[in-house]
């Protein structure tokens, strides 16, 4: 079923645990997702780059939508990392359960106001909004932030930013980045206590693809309660259907969707397993 994205994450919140954010692109990938959801009993966001809802349209949130409502476990549908004021209210009324107001570009009081506009046109729906403080470098979806446009997360500036917008959740960075790590990631855990303290909202890690175990942990122990994914199932993805062509399949398209699916699948459900979100799908979380 459809869930609210402040249920879902105020509950991870209280419970020690992270929800699994999956950024899909096609039909394989929402499947996936939500298959690996219902075998671990587990709450998920699927979520939506711009870039996929740009080559995807009305079609990719209808199915998106679909799916969450006919989970047998909570699932949420989130529009990812979007700058636009139209293409948030688009996806809103649509009926996504949360939507991410990406004004990390933008100066501190830019950002705050873009996303003060977005959660007062949100909260009249019941849907959440998700913000961001810093600026994660790498690249996802063709948009790419270096090294040296990257900042990361002030925990006083976060707290400010929060009391000022009434947002949801809040994105930080401390050391993660989109897409490949070019060096063994080291995450600022001392940053992300103080920005604990600070703020009470859950908080959400961005650029968990290639994170080793051990530091998810960490990063929930210090009050992560969603994460997000996208270069991992990718991949995944894309050697699937390496794999496939190399063999030299006859070209049977549902046998390639399958093994599509079950390759990213797998990958979503090492991530549940790693975020402590297996067999979360509990009463207080589904009623």
């Amino acid at each position: 079923m459809r869930q609210s994205f402040r249920k879902m994450l105020n509950h991870a919140q209280h419970h020690g645990y992270a929800v699994v954010g999956i950024n899909i692109y096609n039909l394989e990938g929402i499947r996936a997702v939500v298959r690996a959801a219902e075998v671990a009993r587990a709450p998920v966001i699927i979520q939506i780059h711009p870039a996929a809802e740009l080559a995807g349209g009305v079609p990719l949130m209808a199915a998106a939508l679909a799916a969450a409502e006919t989970s047998s476990v909570p699932v949420g549908v989130h529009l990812d990392h979007a700058v636009e004021m139209p293409l948030l209210v688009r996806a809103l009324a649509h009926g996504f359960s949360s939507v991410m107001a990406d004004g990390s570009h933008l100066s501190l009081a830019e950002n705050s106001a873009f996303v003060r506009a977005v959660v007062a046109h949100a909260h009249v729906g019941g849907s959440g909004v998700e913000a961001e403080v810093g600026r994660l470098s790498g690249t996802e979806d063709g948009l790419t932030v270096s090294e040296r446009e990257a900042r990361m997360t002030d925990p006083e500036q976060a707290a400010k930013f929060v009391y000022e917008t009434g947002v949801d959740a809040l994105a930080v960075c401390i050391g993660n980045v989109h897409g490949e790590y070019q060096r063994p990631p080291l995450l600022d855990f001392a940053r992300l206590e103080a920005i604990r303290r600070r703020v009470d909202i859950p908080l959400v890690l961005h650029g968990v693809s290639g994170l080793p175990a051990n530091l998810i942990h960490e990063s929930i122990r210090w009050g992560i309660c969603k994460i997000n994914v996208n270069t991992e199932v990718r991949d995944a993805y894309k050697s699937a259907v390496a794999v496939w062509c190399a063999e030299g399949q006859p070209g049977d398209t549902i046998d390639l969707q399958g093994r599509v699916e079950a390759a990213m699948c797998a990958v979503v459900m090492e991530k549940i397993r790693q975020t402590g979100s297996e067999g979360r799908a509990e009463p207080s979380q589904t009623g």
